[in-house]
């Protein structure tokens, strides 16, 4: 039997039952399609999350105050963020101690409402210097960033993310020079920031920017931060960088790993955790995706088995004019493996299509990659052959007799 008899002969006979081939195809597309959907799902997931703290700046370290730390497993975070353990000092320190430092830029965080030109919005409200530009890579889109002059003046002025720009005056209105209330005070706009993406609460582009001494005197009310941002001077002193500010500020605070009023993180180890997170979570995804093609593989057996009940006098009469064991197990197996390529086709279509809905629904991006693709083609040919096996030796075992004795 040449490959175009076995192919023909196939065509026929999965043909000849189109609602049941049909059927039997749907569970492998639905199968195929869950698996790319998931897994588009999970690595849209990572690449939004990865985009997110790239956002944040490039060769970050990151201190905050409140955590405990070191090689007690029983201590408790005394409020990480919230606390005030981080002082204008201890900027200073790192700023004078910390040769492997290109910038240094602290925080001052607060939430509040801002009113302006009639409409109001809550936002958050950050204190900080102008080496924040090169710390978060910050670029204007219009005006100008804080200068030490309005910082070290305790100026009012602000500059406005761009979600926050079009909540107060309206999209892509023109907002330097404006004035916008914060806490009962005026705050003179002096430049709006470039989008950097991101939705909900956090957003870089839904947040005011103003002096960190003004944020100190008008909002908080004292002289602690609540972040210290330090840029390293390449991505190879990070690690160095990171052992000798925690050092720094042990001394200062008088403090040991094991009691430590404050954490220092990596923007590496932010993105090494982010990514185990989602990939964890795209394999969890992808494994419950993947039962719905076992019940499509168990699906296919079932067809094939009741093909060669109904079949079982074609094949005697096959093995009787010569037909081998060899060409009737190999004509099964063909049948079986081409309804789930078939239905690999469909189902990678089919998962593009769903991947491509969840992207315009603006609620997640879902991005479909090669690897699921092949995974995909390769697991339905696997299903075709595993789960096809089984019908396909015993229709080749058949005794020619005794299925020609079969009604």
């Amino acid at each position: 039997m040449t490959i175009r008899d076995i192919f023909e002969e196939t065509s026929i006979a999965l043909l000849s039952n189109k609602v049941r081939s049909g059927l039997t195809v749907l569970g492998i597309v639905i199968g195929i399609a869950s698996v790319i959907a998931m897994l588009a799902v999970g690595q849209g997931a990572q690449d939004s999350i990865q985009a997110n703290i790239s956002a944040l700046g490039s060769n970050l370290i990151m201190i905050q105050p409140g955590a405990q730390g070191g090689n007690n497993r029983g201590q408790v975070s005394s409020g990480r963020g919230s606390s005030q353990t981080l002082t204008n000092a201890d900027v200073q320190a790192i700023r004078d101690q910390m040769v492997l430092a290109q910038a240094v830029a602290p925080t001052v965080t607060s939430r509040q409402q801002v009113v302006a030109s009639g409409s109001n919005t809550n936002t958050s409200i950050i204190g900080t210097t102008p080496d924040y530009v090169s710390v978060k890579s910050v670029e204007m889109e219009e005006g100008s960033f804080i200068t030490d002059e309005q910082n070290t003046g305790m100026q009012k002025v602000a500059v406005l993310g761009p979600t926050t720009r079009d909540d107060l005056f309206g999209a892509g209105a023109e907002a330097t020079g404006k004035t916008i209330r914060i806490k009962g005070m005026n705050f003179t706009v002096v430049g709006v920031t470039k989008s950097k993406g991101g939705t909900g609460f956090g957003s870089v582009d839904d947040q005011i920017i103003i002096p960190i001494i003004s944020a100190q005197k008008f909002l908080t009310g004292n002289a602690y931060v609540s972040t210290i941002n330090i840029q390293a001077i390449d991505s190879n002193s990070m690690n160095q960088l990171q052992a000798d500010v925690t050092d720094l500020l042990l001394t200062r605070h008088k403090k040991t790993t094991d009691n430590m009023d404050f954490s220092v993180m990596n923007q590496a180890d932010l993105v090494s955790t982010a990514s185990t997170v989602t990939d964890t979570i795209s394999y969890l995804l992808a494994a419950i995706a993947g039962i719905s093609l076992l019940v499509g593989g168990i699906g296919i057996m079932n067809m094939m088995l009741t093909t060669v009940t109904e079949r079982t006098r074609e094949i005697g009469l096959r093995k009787a004019v010569g037909a081998k064991s060899h060409d009737i197990n190999v004509q099964f197996l063909v049948e079986a493996t081409m309804l789930t390529f078939v239905g690999g086709v469909m189902g990678v279509i089919v998962g593009y299509a769903i991947a491509y809905g969840i992207t315009l629904t603006g609620l997640l991006t879902a991005k479909v990659t090669l690897t699921p693709v092949l995974l995909a083609f390769g697991i339905s040919a696997l299903i075709g052959i595993t789960f096809g096996y089984y019908p396909a030796s015993r229709a080749a075992k058949l005794n020619p007799i005794e299925a020609l004795r079969y009604e």
